[in-house]
């Protein structure tokens, strides 16, 4: 077919397609002259169609606008324009009381969907929704036209027998629509059985939805249930395709010797890894030296990008993991283990291949240059953040002493890191950075994976000096980025939105606090209030509530700056091992280091660790082949803002799968508790009642409204608290109270407590309100 000329995108859809048709935009605009809906035959006499493969190609181009929400096919088989048909496309979000919420695509209010609605839907389906008068509540409702797209193949659930028939109850609390099982088709699960199972029938207008099991998990309280049900619940892949394990394996369990040549040779220097006691993968090692007037800093990171290439299988399978999943005692990694824990690894004592940030600081702690470069190294040691903050904090204490004595020859490094440490947090307070301190919990298990506590994670110097020195290179990343010019994903965290600024000065007022900054504050704002409240008790409920105000960081081709770091760029760079965007990353450094000639200017390659191309950002060391740039970074920007949603929606997946494990497991430790006395401090407050976290053991419960006796409660939003519309008595963040546990639901990650003694033993008992009417 020869291209129409008046289809301003012919020229794309040749390069495309061996047969091109019409545009997406062509046909658009054709319906939009036409004025009025057209079937496939008249859009194929209209747009000169007349070969059988065109006419088909027209045909599964309309199914896919249909799909997209672009075209709605009407009952006589007119494809009309969505945009004149008042109708809205979107993504459905169930809520588990069964309502749910158009979340439409062009970012305008949602729409509220009835439950006779939500019968025809499956959470996380695509559907066309036409938008009708707002409801009592001045929510628009929608009503289905049609579901665009079923995102639900395979769920998780319970199953149970009721008279011959089996049922689903979805794990996914969104979806709140029992699955029915036929006869035979249920694998012989038992009743209260967890089992993974595949959609036959898809939810309608006329029937339930009907599923068949394809694996019995087991039994409900069986060991490490909890994770197989957070993995297949949250659609975690974590099963090793064929073709990457093959692919893993062949690259063997040591560097190969062609591969350590051509490569800056760091071996002699003493690098070493600081981690947690339970890591295995090691994606970084540092070390640094002194010189006249500061400090050089390298910052060796695993070379993954060597060894997963783009398009590979193992590339394939890293980009749809997204980022490796840490559940209490258990790893879902994004790479298999022979890479993850072995190959890639900076393991001690083994030569390794590494990605080097080398860069040089002032005396003051400024980072001043840098250099990016291929490099083979050998890690002196393996440390752990327990070992070097006692020998930094404590040197005379046992484990300090135990440290110096093994690695002796390494202490005056360690200093020498202690020490550019201290300067690079003296740049963190200048630059006004949020230093939020937070407390992290540990899960210690005992036989049979049985929780025999919950014990807090303290930070000491050791993790914060890792930490500056990754930030360090990962701003040295971001800067080099910048001056590329090349599509790239960093790590953008926004200020705070309008709304929940102005909830959090509501609340500091309450508290007799004063954020600064009008409109825009700076982080610089948020950390003065942080070092106002350091001696309060309150002080990390305050801190909590800070944190609620800010967005979440996403990775995005956009560079909008990091507000919590204080930094105008920054990006990630030193954890390729468990997550993509680092690997990205480092696939554009590789490609500007072995830049051919026909992609510009080439790098110069110099034979010296130091010699040659001070003023150079990268260096390729001589002999090193050159890379064509398509073959090494084949990304144009369209492809780059997909990795980003996409890199940012499995970053929230894995938090979402671990926190629903976590919440498992604090249930099933309460389970024993029911009956029990326990201390507490309000952690949260809602309409519905408060959420007290007990002390010393990191579990928090609800002490529903209903529960707070003698009065009825009503929620002030904007001062975070609940206020007696009689008494006046008030329950606030904060607010110190004993509570008992009264039930614990599994099923439903749920814990009520009760209130022993009523009112809070700290705070105001009565609202500012009513006394001051009574002066």
């Amino acid at each position: 077919m020869a291209l129409r000329k008046d289809d301003p995108h012919a020229q794309r859809e040749a390069e495309n397609y061996d047969n091109p048709i019409p545009s997406r935009e062509f046909i658009m605009s054709t319906l939009q002259q036409q004025g009025r809906p057209m079937s496939h035959a008249q859009l194929c006499t209209e747009l000169g169609l007349v070969g059988d493969d065109q006419i088909e190609a027209l045909r599964r181009r309309l199914r896919a606008m249909e799909r997209d929400g672009q075209l709605m096919n009407s009952r006589r088989g007119g494809y009309g324009l969505v945009d004149h048909l008042d109708l809205v496309t979107g993504r459905v979000v169930g809520h588990r009381d069964g309502y749910g919420f158009l979340i439409r695509d062009d970012g305008d209010e949602d729409i509220y969907l009835h439950n006779r609605q939500m019968r025809k839907l499956f959470d996380g389906d695509r559907a066309l929704v036409r938008p009708g008068a707002p409801d009592r509540r001045g929510r628009v409702e929608g009503k289905v036209i049609e579901v665009l797209e079923r995102n639900t193949q395979q769920l998780v659930g319970r199953f149970y027998r009721d008279r011959g028939f089996g049922i689903i109850v979805p794990e996914n609390a969104r979806i709140n629509i029992d699955i029915a099982v036929a006869p035979g088709d249920d694998l012989g699960a038992d009743d209260g059985n967890y089992v993974l199972a595949e959609i036959v029938d898809q939810p309608g207008h006329r029937g339930v939805p009907t599923a068949r099991v394809i694996e019995v998990l087991g039994a409900h309280m069986a060991p490490g249930m909890e994770i197989e049900v957070a993995i297949h619940n949250h659609d975690i892949p974590n099963q090793w395709p064929e073709e990457v394990d093959a692919e893993a394996g062949r690259y063997g369990s040591e560097v190969a010797e062609e591969d350590k040549q051509h490569r800056v040779d760091l071996r002699q220097l003493p690098f070493v890894t600081i981690d947690g006691e339970d890591a295995r993968d090691f994606d970084d090692a540092v070390y640094c030296e002194k010189k006249k007037s500061g400090w050089r800093l390298f910052v060796a990171i695993a070379d993954v990008s060597h060894y997963v290439k783009p398009g590979s299988a193992l590339d394939t399978e890293a980009h749809q993991r997204g980022n490796s999943v840490y559940f209490p005692e258990y790893v879902v990694p994004m790479l298999p283990e022979a890479l993850s824990n072995g190959l890639c690894s900076l393991n001690p004592k083994v030569d390794r291949l590494a990605m080097v940030c080398e860069m040089t600081l002032s005396a003051k702690g400024v980072l001043s240059g840098y250099q990016f470069y291929e490099a083979v190294i050998c890690s002196h040691a393996r440390l752990t953040y327990t070992q070097v903050g006692a020998l930094l904090d404590a040197p005379e204490s046992e484990t300090g002493m135990a440290v110096s004595q093994q690695y002796g020859e390494l202490v005056s490094h360690l200093f020498e890191l202690f020490w550019l440490y201290q300067k690079l947090r003296e740049q963190r307070t200048e630059r006004g950075a949020i230093d939020f301190e937070t407390t992290e919990s540990r899960i210690v298990f005992g036989a049979e994976r049985k929780i025999e506590e919950i014990v807090p994670i303290y930070r000491n110097d050791a993790h914060k000096l890792i930490e500056e020195c990754m930030l360090c290179a990962n701003v040295a990343t971001a800067r080099f980025v910048e001056k590329l010019k090349k599509p790239a994903l960093y790590r953008v965290h926004q200020g705070p939105k309008s709304k929940k600024l102005e909830s959090l000065r509501a609340y500091l007022g309450e508290q007799g606090i004063s954020l600064s900054g009008g409109e825009k504050p700076e982080p610089q704002d948020y950390q003065t209030v942080l070092e106002q409240i350091q001696e309060r008790p309150d002080a990390h409920i305050i801190q909590t509530m800070m944190l609620r105000s800010l967005s979440q960081a996403v990775y995005t081709p956009e560079n909008e700056g990091h507000f919590g770091l204080g930094y105008g760029a920054y990006t990630h760079f030193t954890s390729p091992i468990r997550r993509y965007p680092d690997l990205l990353i480092h696939r554009l450094i590789r490609a500007e280091i072995r830049r051919s000639k026909q992609d510009g200017k080439v790098v110069r390659a110099v034979k010296g660790l130091v010699s040659g191309g001070k003023k150079e950002r990268v260096r390729r060391v001589e002999g090193a082949k050159a890379l064509p740039w398509a073959q090494s970074y084949p990304y144009d920007d369209q492809r780059m803002a997909e990795l980003g949603e996409h890199c940012s929606m499995t970053e929230r997946r894995a938090d979402e799968a671990t926190w629903d494990v976590v919440a498992w497991l604090k249930c099933e430790y309460m389970q024993s508790c029911v009956g029990d006395e326990f201390e507490g401090v309000v952690a949260s407050v809602t309409a519905f009642g408060l959420f007290v976290e007990l002390k010393g053991i990191f579990v928090e419960g609800l002490v529903h409204v209903t529960a707070l006796q003698g009065d009825y409660y009503h929620f002030d939003a904007a001062k975070q608290r609940l206020v007696g519309e009689h008494s006046r008595t008030v329950y606030r963040l904060g607010d110190q109270l004993k509570v008992r546990v009264v039930r614990v639901d599994l099923d439903e990650r749920k814990i009520d407590f009760e209130l022993v003694d009523q009112g809070p033993k700290s705070g105001r008992r009565r609202s500012n309100k009513k006394r001051r009417s009574r002066k």
